[in-house]
Parts: structure tokens; C-alpha cells; sequence
């Protein structure tokens, strides 16, 4: 901080190194970087790039995504919008790819052709409306939605489907990228080598608690949102100071090898949890990848109830054992396991024991 901390109109050396290391995660074709402060404003900055890019207005979203705080986002993350203000008109929604819940579920023969038709749909219908596609936003993994892990394949034909009505793929990473998945750097890199999406979104773990974030995209998208001579720029995104930070944040990962050890921990807690899942019936499923775990609660596990008491139970439990966790998905019956990067083979059996010790409590309990 003593030696420069200036805006994105006086380079430093911090600023090329940090954009390079990252363009080193990212297919070749994601080659140039906005440096913002959020992983609100990565989102509404690419909402602006891709309207400038394909000079359409609308966005088409998942159903119970959750893309930010600020009004441009609240506008296309049905999972607020709901409860405030409505669907704006410029705003379409598909649904949510839910293999366990959803329209289509694991036995279907191609869940994800499937899901990928009903976006398909979707633009069908806006274009009945005279209305345009910009944008289609989705989060790598859906984590508000319920701790969602989408069928392979399901990206590729979206894209397909959203390429032809002239809009851009934004796969929102501000959750789950940075290793949180284990075997890949990004979560959408799990839907194959062949998918890159068109703009990359990033936050939260990006710095470690720092705020910063960052937009990547492609040269032409960039050279687009440039072309109409109105300048971008950022007062504190991209300062020296938030670049140091976020290669300090790489070099740590790379050094106490994180996205092995999300892997080797992740897949420990998976086992844990489909061990408990045998045992206790109001476990109705458990998916996840990696340190992105879901675990969702019912009441019966043919109906697919939520049970959404139980899981605040158990939450309100955990927190009295100083293990805090939360809930998410449309029924609030999600528990969601997404524990920092360190997390330990000890730390995951210690939340596994208690999480047992409590569902056999409220199972003893139920009988009384």
C-alpha cells in the first residue's frame, strides 16, 4: 500500500501480472479483464457488455437465480425479484435444471437436452413478443437454487440455442469459481473441454475477503463495448494494491494445493453424508462437487416434501456446536456445505458426527 495504490489509468506492473495469471485458468479464447470490487458489479458490468455487444435488451435467467444486490441484478434473479417488484418485461425465465426436483429428474434418458429445449422455448417466446435476447445468465453451479449440480451437457446446447438469437453466454462464477470444485479451476469447466462461455464473472473468493472481483470476456465483445467511445474505467477496481492481493491469493492455492485438497475433502464429506443419507430418511438426497455440497431435507422421501423446520433445527442446533452453516433452495430445506478452502478431513467428519448426532435426536424426538 506504501508503494502505489492508484486507479486503472496509471498502470502498474500488479495489473498485467494478476490478468495474466488469471488468463492462464481460462480458455485462450477469455482474454481480456475488467477489474472490479464486487461480484455485483462483475455481473452488471457484463450486463452492459453484452447489451452493447449484441444491441439487444433482454436477459434470460434460471428460475431461483440469484445474480446480485444492485437494481440491474435484482431485476434478473428471480429469487428477489419474486418478492419485490415482479418479472420486468425484458426479463425471461427457464427453469431451473433440478435433476431431483425439477420438471425433468435423473431417470429421464437426456435431462439436459431436455432443460436445454425449454430454453429454447423461452427465446421462441420472447421473439413472438418482438423482444430480443442479450444475455443468458447462469450460475456455473446454482447455489441459492438449492446447491444445484447441472446435467453434462446442458451448457453446450444452451449456448447453441442463445449463440443463434444473438446473445452471449455469461456463466456466473462468483460462488463457485477458484477451485471450489476440486478437479477444475471454474464450475463450468465441468460441463467439458468443448464449452467456453462468452463471459466469465467472478467474486467473493477471488480476494480472500478483499473486495474484488472481475469480468472476463472475449476481444470481440470487449472491442464492442469500446466502439461507441465512451470510456470504462475504475477508481478502486484494479488497483495495484487489489492485484497484489489476488496473486497472493493464487500463489497460496497453488502452494497448500486447495483445489486438491476441495477435491479430497469434498468427496470424503460426500461419502459421510450418503452414509447418513442410508441411515436417516429425512436425508432425501446429496449432491455436490468438490467443496459445493447440498443436502436436501424431506419430510417423505417418495413426495419429496421439504423440510423446512427440521433443516432450521438443525442449523440452530449446529450453531450451538459453533458450526454454521445456512439453507437455501426455493423450499429453504437445502443445507448448504461450503466451507473455506482449508477445510479439513477432521473438520468434515466433526460437522459429519454432529449432523448425525442431531438428526438422531430429532428422530428420537419425532416418537415422543
Amino acid at each position: 500500500m506504501q508503494l502505489q495504490n492508484t486507479n486503472t489509468r496509471f498502470l502498474h506492473d500488479s495489473l498485467v501480472q494478476y490478468a495474466a495469471r488469471l488468463s492462464e485458468t481460462l480458455p485462450e479464447k477469455l482474454q481480456v479483464f475488467y477489474f472490479v470490487n464486487s461480484g455485483s458489479e462483475a455481473n452488471d458490468l457484463a450486463l452492459r457488455l453484452a447489451r452493447q455487444y449484441s444491441q439487444h435488451e433482454d436477459v434470460l435467467v434460471l428460475d431461483h437465480a440469484y445474480h446480485g444486490h444492485l437494481t440491474s441484478l435484482i431485476d434478473i434473479s428471480p429469487y428477489k425479484f419474486r418478492k419485490l417488484g415482479g418479472q420486468k418485461e425484458w426479463v425471461h425465465v427457464a427453469p431451473l435444471p433440478d435433476t431431483y426436483r425439477g420438471l425433468y429428474r435423473k431417470e429421464h434418458e437426456d435431462a439436459a437436452q431436455a432443460y436445454a429445449d425449454e430454453v429454447k422455448c423461452a427465446i421462441d417466446e420472447a421473439h413472438k413478443k418482438g423482444r430480443k435476447i442479450a444475455a443468458f445468465f447462469a450460475e456455473s453451479l446454482p447455489s441459492v437454487g438449492g446447491q444445484i449440480v447441472l446435467p453434462p451437457g446442458y451448457f453446450q446446447k444452451v449456448a447453441e440455442y442463445v449463440r443463434a438469437a444473438g446473445a452471449v453466454f455469461v456463466a456466473d462464477e462468483v460462488q463457485v469459481g477458484f477451485g471450489r470444485v476440486g478437479r477444475h479451476f471454474w464450475g463450468f469447466q465441468l460441463q467439458g473441454e468443448d464449452f467456453v462461455p462468452d463471459i466469465v464473472t467472478m467474486g467473493k473468493p477471488i480476494g480472500n475477503g478483499h473486495p474484488l472481483s472481475c469480468v472476463a470476456t472475449t476481444q470481440e465483445i470487449a472491442d464492442a463495448f469500446t466502439a461507441n467511445g465512451v470510456e470504462y474505467f475504475n477508481t478502486f477496481g484494479g488497483n495495484p494494491v487489489s492485484c497484489a492481493i489476488g496473486l497472493a491469493v493464487l500463489d497460496v492455492m497453488e502452494k497448500e494445493d486447495l483445489r486438491g485438497n476441495a477435491t479430497r475433502v469434498g468427496e470424503y464429506f460426500m461419502k459421510l453424508m450418503n452414509d447418513l443419507k442410508r441411515k436417516h430418511p429425512i436425508i432425501g438426497d446429496v449432491r455436490g462437487v468438490g467443496l459445493f455440497v447440498g443436502i436436501d431435507l424431506v419430510k417423505d422421501r417418495n413426495l419429496r416434501t421439504p423440510a423446512k423446520e427440521e433443516a432450521d433445527f438443525i442449523l440452530k442446533r449446529l450453531k450451538g456446536e459453533y458450526i454454521f452453516m445456512s439453507s437455501d433452495g426455493p423450499g429453504e430445506n437445502v443445507l448448504k456445505f461450503k466451507p473455506p478452502m482449508c477445510f479439513s478431513m477432521d473438520d468434515a467428519k466433526l460437522v459429519a458426527d454432529k449432523i448425525d448426532q442431531i438428526l438422531s435426536d430429532l428422530k428420537e424426538n419425532s416418537r415422543v
